[in-house]
């Protein structure tokens, strides 16, 4: 089967980049969290400025999964869970410590 476009695009990019795949996945989840939090959450790092992040996850590994099924013949449900992981982990703790930093200012 022939490589998708958004397939050729990642290989683009990390051609372009020279990072690895999971390096890809925490800076993309990173610059769509921080782009929440300045454009919609008004610098307010909460659990609304994750679903963003949450969202362009799912699509990749979407996007992942069909591609998949259709080289392979399978679905890789590690790989992308390893992706997602791997997108949303940092913008996740970002909003856990700050609430923690914020529950203990209250104190």
């Amino acid at each position: 089967m022939e490589t998708s476009a958004y397939q050729n695009l990642k290989l683009i990019i990390l051609d372009v980049l020279s990072l690895s795949k999971d390096a890809i996945h925490i800076h993309i989840g990173l610059l769509v969290f921080f782009l929440a939090v300045v454009l919609w959450r008004r610098g307010r790092f909460d659990v609304l400025a994750v679903l963003p992040v949450l969202l362009v996850a799912g699509a990749m590994e979407v996007l992942d999964l069909r591609d998949d099924l259709g080289s392979l013949g399978y679905m890789r449900w590690s790989a992308s869970l390893h992706d997602l992981i791997n997108t949303v982990f940092w913008p996740t703790l970002t909003v856990i410590s700050r609430k923690w930093l914020d529950s203990r200012e209250n104190l």
